[in-house]
């Protein structure tokens, strides 16, 4: 009996210390998504952002918001699911087109109107616009949900500064989530004769990925599908290697389930490429994509579009609603490239929030 009831508490015990283990590690494996996948930035070392209620909103009822800074000096942006800026459509466009003139602080939004580009269908089922370069005078969008069902991305261009719109007859059916490496004034300093574009390594635009892409085209080639190439490693030399097969693509960023939208802008002033990415909701949400309201991000630096990358901020849950995407657009950033204006969709509008950065 006595020995029965020892190896009665033995097995109880036993079975206490496997449950406590996997109790560890299960919360470890949940919030492994929550932690940021890489080192801390040596040479940015903190984002000091101005106070919430300081955040200027504009547009309410539109969200993505993607910029670029076009040759006549204004930024452009595209909005999905809403009515742009006052005095608003009064038809609510899948993807509309905007043009913003002033500084962060001051600045007015005018709804662009063009049938060629505009879309309708919510959701979905209507085409959004992920990213937007404005690149020797040529505008170009990247248009998602292109399949109409929440995936593919397809490319148009505009040569009028978005009175009329072309799309290309080839579409990447792997990415959903496509977008432009941003430079300065119709990319002017950038590294070379290049446009980069980078997506989630996956197909459709609301499902995260374990890693994004990075690919390239030269820009007076860049509407010609066998002019794009496929990022694959960095050689022993910290060199990118490149390959026209899309099937030898590699990542460029790697974080495990946690690789969706996000946005990349050359900082001059810093030398430095920063990467905002949203963190997707956990698994179960039923909208993983949606952080318009609630949720957080990471910024991420690097010496080229390639890495090596660092972590420069990552906030789980930021005090206010972060928005699906961020920009920080070259206009808007200081000569020394420490003050920078972020624009995001949070709580579904055209929002600035000053950030500056403290450097090493």
């Amino acid at each position: 009996m006595k020995m029965s009831r020892m190896k009665t508490l033995g097995v109880i015990a036993l079975a206490l210390l496997i449950c406590e283990g996997l109790n560890r590690r299960i919360p470890a494996q949940q919030n492994s998504s929550r932690l940021p996948p890489y080192p801390k930035s040596n040479i940015i070392r903190d984002v000091r952002w101005a106070p919430m209620e300081t955040v200027i909103r504009k547009a309410k009822g539109g969200d993505n918001w993607p910029v670029t800074w076009a040759r006549d000096g204004s930024l452009y942006s595209t909005y999905g699911d809403g009515w742009g800026f006052e005095p608003k459509l009064e038809e609510k466009l899948s993807l509309g087109l905007v043009r913003i003139d002033g500084s962060p602080t001051d600045f007015s939004g005018v709804n662009l109107r063009s049938p060629t580009i505009e879309q309708r269908g919510q959701g979905r089922n209507g085409r959004k616009s992920w990213g937007i370069l404005s690149v020797d005078g040529v505008l170009c969008l990247w248009l998602g949900h292109n399949n109409l069902q929440g995936g593919e991305s397809t490319l148009a261009w505009s040569e009028d500064h978005g009175g009329t719109w072309s799309t290309v007859d080839w579409k990447f059916e792997e990415f959903g989530l496509m977008g432009f490496v941003n430079f300065g004034r119709d990319y002017q300093g950038a590294r070379d004769e290049f446009v980069y574009a980078y997506s989630h390594d996956g197909p459709n635009a609301d499902s995260p990925a374990d890693h994004f892409v990075l690919m390239r085209a030269h820009k007076d080639h860049l509407l010609k599908r066998d002019a794009w190439e496929f990022f694959v490693r960095r050689d022993a030399n910290q060199q990118p290697v490149w390959s026209k097969r899309i099937d030898e693509r590699g990542p460029v960023f790697e974080h495990p389930d946690s690789c969706l939208r996000s946005a990349i802008t050359f900082n001059p002033g810093l030398n430095r490429y920063l990467w905002w990415q949203a963190i997707p909701q956990p698994p179960g949400h039923p909208d993983r994509g949606d952080t318009r309201f609630e949720g957080g991000f990471g910024i991420y630096d690097a010496p080229e579009p390639w890495g090596p990358w660092t972590t420069v901020e990552f906030v789980p849950a930021w005090d206010i609603g972060p928005g699906e995407h961020g920009d920080f657009p070259t206009k808007w950033m200081s000569e020394d490239g420490r003050t920078l204006h972020l624009i995001f969709s949070g709580d579904d509008c055209f929002c600035v929030r000053k950030a500056v950065l403290v450097t090493q």
